[in-house]
């Protein structure tokens, strides 16, 4: 069996039982960054194995850990915060373990997504997730041209390094408009920050942010 296995995004708290039940049962943890995951393990009391599967080894991997449920063995699939396969390699195996017929089964819990959706303000009744928007600018903008007409909610993911040039694009393409953006959810620091992109663009240039971004707007015009 592989456990799509959903994992806290800052809060040790924010774990399920039954995660923590799968974690311990399993004979095999894939993490994103082992040396991440064994923060979780060790606070948990947890002792299976530990192996890495990441975006520059999941094609390798991801073919050993096929052999692995192959052979009759349970590995839970984990990433370094949130729900597998959301933005990070995951989905690759769960493709692979479905074209071979291996059982699967999800543990959910905590998404960044979700919790960043839910404390934003915004409408929640229809939404697009985009995940991280292009490192460069050029496609950055290219990206965000794109979703010029879009009625939904808009979420992306994205980087303490690349937050205020992100915000300086949304304001020079998408006219400026509001966004809401949480950083640091469900940590000591957890930050919530609503106000045109302007003004966001002049905050966080000053305040050198620390932490990842869940960033989202509406476009609707009322």
């Amino acid at each position: 069996m592989l456990y799509i296995t959903s994992t806290p995004i800052g809060n040790l708290k924010d774990i399920t039982l039954r995660a923590i039940e799968v974690l311990k049962e399993v004979d095999l943890i894939a993490a994103e960054d082992t040396r991440h995951t064994r923060i979780l393990t060790k606070h948990y009391d947890i002792d299976t194995p530990l192996t890495s599967y990441f975006e520059h080894n999941k094609f390798k991997k991801s073919e050993y850990l096929l052999k692995v449920l192959q052979e009759g063995k349970s590995v839970a699939l984990v990433t370094d915060a949130g729900t597998p396969g959301i933005s990070d390699p995951g989905y690759r195996l769960i493709k692979l373990a479905q074209e071979n017929n291996i059982p699967i089964t999800v543990v959910p819990g905590a998404c960044a997504l979700v919790a960043g959706l839910s404390l934003s303000g915004l409408p929640t009744d229809s939404f697009v997730f985009e995940g991280f928007l292009p490192n460069k600018s050029s496609a950055r903008r290219k990206k965000l041209e794109a979703l010029k007409d879009e009625k939904r909610t808009i979420i992306f993911y994205e980087s303490p390094h690349r937050i205020t040039k992100a915000l300086k694009d949304i304001e020079e393409v998408l006219g400026n408009p509001v966004v809401a953006c949480a950083r640091e959810l469900t940590k000591k620091f957890e930050e919530l920050r609503k106000g045109t992109a302007a003004e966001l663009y002049e905050h966080f240039s000053r305040t050198n942010p620390k932490g990842e971004f869940v960033l989202m707007l509406n476009l609707k015009r009322e």
